[in-house]
């Protein structure tokens, strides 16, 4: 029988859907209008803002009485539903939905002969194409709440928004039926949410000196650089310079964007995760550049980069389904009934989550059906786009990376199929409706299964009511979709999207692509099918190579991370490696003993900076200023 305190109560999941509409806004504004983006690092830093207040709130309630104060398991389960909509909304993914839905048919003109090559691929119930209705989207000095802006916008919100939670609810399947095998049996260490745990159910963490005097390094540094954006004459702190200015001549130009940049809640999430996996991140971003410079000095024209990480990103995928086999032939067979296994502490029992999988993929397919793809694209998308994202939890999973950017044309299932298979054999209609779904695995960077995986961690952490937990992680995806929608539709038509981010940008790299694949036709491009194969037999031989020797430091998580021409450790290399020395350091000198004492302290950085950073973007939309410093890079 669970404990009083650890039950998923009404009041909470209320409370949750509350403020999962606020910062379905407070993201998606902060998102558009400044460019603010919290859901760059993880833990995202508006979900651990949100969590602050509600333990303040917590607190004050105590002083007086117990019985409106929330439990440990409603705290988290609020946390969990507001990092669900961070998934949605923000500069990740809605920023780039709402764009490609807008742009084809305000954008189109004699010169890109959009009409021409791909109007008549996209159905009519997937955007607006009365130019009448986007002259206020895209001009501003208007307003959403309309009847006529409603009523065109009506169909497209209700589609996106059912699409978004069926696929979501499809990555919840998997996930619950992962969750044993990473949790359980082979003990993934899920540093992500050790912050948010430690917040909720140590009474003690906020009264731990060390943990203060972490916060107070990491936001001394926020707050003088938020007041030198309040008040330019005061001095800032730089947060770091490129390297790759210096590198001018050949080969060391070659060596591409170099950042120092310094953040300390990075050194304090760096802190938590696995030492040889950090250090495999480093190196291998290192090893790229290196590379690089080597292959300029050869005059090598191309590396196939993307091609070698995207082939890498599948191998990660496949290795966690390959390492789980027992585990899944055991799930299978209970399935069909040809053994049973005891599937009562999951969070969907095995049978409820398979057939909700298949009605939630089979509204999938239906979706892209009717939108006029083919059935072997549809079906080939979501196999490259499910292990990609089994791929991305993985690795949060066990590395827990608070950054992880898959970015780029050809990590996508989209750019992926049209290498493999070729831009003429999908045809128009298949690359029109793949085009759509650009968003969803453009960035990456708050990918939902990884979210959804360190969810379930937590519920099962604090004990919760797993029925409850998976039925408030739904109802924050079905509310957050439609919530994230109106907010950017209505700051789109308040301040008007053309020149800012759902403007001019993101419908481009959407479109251009798809343009230049159906004005010039082309077949599978061998050398990067071949860097893809490449890149999936480096990362089985990283594998092979940790499960053989104990002394082998290098990890293939590391690679994927690192080893595309943008990826995952672009911008926080230098505070990983950081982060690296310090906890080896204090391993080897000191001892787990020191480790753990020292623990509190980087909390701290990770609170002292996402704490201020999250006040100031607050500040700023209501003075309507623009703030550098609340983004990561300021």
């Amino acid at each position: 029988m669970k404990s009083t305190n650890n039950i998923i109560t009404s009041r909470a999941v209320v409370i949750g859907l509350i403020l999962v509409v606020l910062n379905a806004y407070w993201i998606g504004i902060a998102s558009e209008l400044w460019g603010y983006l919290f859901t760059l690092v993880h833990p995202c830093s508006n979900a651990i803002f949100t969590l602050v207040l509600l333990i303040v709130f917590n607190y004050i309630c105590r002083r007086f009485t117990n019985k409106i104060s929330l439990s440990a398991a409603e705290l988290l389960i609020i946390y969990i539903m507001v990092t669900m909509v961070s998934t949605i909304s923000g500069h990740t993914m809605m920023d780039y939905l709402v764009g490609a839905l807008s742009h084809p048919f305000w954008h189109a003109s004699p010169e890109n002969e959009w009409q021409r090559l791909f109007w008549q691929y996209i159905p009519q119930w997937f955007s607006v194409s009365d130019k009448e209705i986007l002259k206020g989207y895209f001009y501003g000095e208007s307003t959403f709440h309309t009847v006529k802006h409603l009523k065109a916008w009506a169909i497209p919100i209700l589609m996106w928004s059912a699409f978004i939670f069926f696929l979501y609810t499809s990555l919840l399947c998997i996930s619950s039926v992962l969750r044993k095998q990473w949790d359980e049996k082979e003990k993934l260490s899920y540093p992500i949410v050790q912050l948010p745990i430690a917040m909720a159910t140590d009474r003690k963490f906020f009264n731990s000196r060390m943990m203060w005097a972490g916060f107070a390094v990491s936001a001394s540094v926020r707050i003088i650089n938020g007041f030198h954006d309040l008040f330019p004459l005061l001095p800032e702190i730089p947060s770091g310079f490129r390297i790759d200015q210096f590198l001018t001549e050949k080969p060391w130009s070659a060596i591409g964007y170099t950042l120092i940049f310094f953040n300390l809640s990075v050194v304090g999430l760096t802190y938590f995760m696995p030492l040889d996996l950090v250090f495999s991140c480093w190196f291998f971003f290192w090893l790229t550049k290196t590379e690089r410079v080597f292959a300029s000095m050869a005059g090598t024209k191309s590396l196939y980069l993307d091609e070698r990480a995207g082939g890498a990103w599948m191998g990660i995928g496949l290795l966690a389904l390959w390492v789980s086999r027992r585990h899944l032939i055991s799930f299978a067979k209970h399935v069909f009934g040809l053994n049973r296994t005891d599937d009562s502490s999951e969070p969907l029992r095995y049978r409820p989550a398979t057939f909700l999988f298949f009605i939630s993929f089979a509204f999938l397919a239906l979706f892209c059906s009717l939108a006029g793809m083919s059935l072997w694209t549809v079906v080939m998308f979501f196999v490259l786009y499910y292990l990609l994202a089994i791929a991305i939890a993985r690795v949060r999973a066990e590395l827990g990376p608070p950054y992880h950017e898959v970015i780029g044309i050809n990590l996508t299932p989209r750019g992926m199929m049209v290498k493999m298979f070729g831009s003429r054999r999908l045809r128009g209609e298949n690359l029109a409706v793949m085009t759509h779904f650009h968003a969803f695995n453009r960035c990456n960077r708050a990918h939902p299964m990884a979210s959804q995986v360190e969810s379930l961690k937590i519920g099962a952490r604090v004990n919760a009511s797993n029925r409850r937990l998976i039925q408030a992680m739904m109802l924050a995806i079905g509310v957050g979709g439609v919530a994230a929608f109106l907010a950017y539709l209505q700051a789109a038509y308040t301040h008007g999207a053309q020149g800012r981010g759902v403007g001019y940008h993101f419908g481009q790299e959407c479109f251009r692509p798809l343009q230049n694949w159906l004005q010039y036709p082309q077949g599978t491009d061998a050398g990067s099918v071949t860097s893809m194969v490449g890149g999936f037999l480096f990362v089985c031989f990283l594998y092979a190579m940790r499960t053989r020797f104990l002394w082998w430091p290098l990890h293939p998580s590391g690679y994927v991370l690192s080893g595309a021409s943008w990826g995952g450790m672009v911008y926080f290399w230098f505070p990983t490696m950081v982060g690296w020395l310090i906890k080896s350091l204090i391993i080897t000198y000191g001892g787990l003993k020191v480790y753990r004492k020292g623990i509190p302290f980087f909390f701290g950085l990770i609170l002292g900076d996402h704490i201020p950073r999250s006040l100031f973007s607050i500040l700023g939309m209501v003075l309507n200023v623009h703030m550098p410093s609340v983004g990561f890079f300021g």
